[in-house]
């Protein structure tokens, strides 16, 4: 038998359960790392809106073994966001989540983006109102992982 046919027959051979699903992620220390695109706070002064432009936060997660891309993106418990809509497929994610607030209407979450192995990469779009006006806030999304 020749090379190339030997080589034809070998993912024939390979149990696909044996194969890690695409959304498996390595286990560690993950980082979801949000940046601020963008901004409209009614009420705040202008200058403020400016610094925060570029600024990014990091949320730390613990992968373990067997987890998938859905530990990453979902909300920080301490939020006590609600996810109304998730579609987690073929490398894109949507979500759609509402966070109540102290006073007022819930805040809107609309995520979209794109996942490997490797971690997310996507846009989130925070919308509200707040006492003062219609908020919105854009911000670029990334997760990777930081370590063991």
């Amino acid at each position: 038998m020749n090379v190339l046919a030997a080589l034809a027959l070998l993912p024939a051979a390979v149990p696909q359960t044996s194969l890690p699903s695409p959304t498996t992620l390595l286990p560690g220390k993950w980082d979801v790392t949000s940046t601020m695109v963008d901004a409209v706070i009614p009420g705040a002064p202008g200058f403020l809106v400016r610094m925060m432009r570029g600024k990014s936060k990091a949320e730390h997660k613990r992968v373990i073994a067997g987890q998938t891309i859905e530990v990453l993106l979902a909300p920080d418990p301490k939020a006590k966001c609600r996810v109304d809509a998730q579609r987690i497929a073929d490398g894109r994610y949507t979500q759609q989540l509402s966070c109540p607030q102290k006073r007022g209407e819930a805040m809107r979450i609309a995520r979209a983006g794109t996942y490997s192995r490797d971690g997310f990469a996507g846009r989130a779009t925070v919308s509200g109102t707040t006492p003062k006006g219609a908020l919105n806030i854009v911000l670029d999304q990334r997760a990777g992982r930081v370590g063991d």
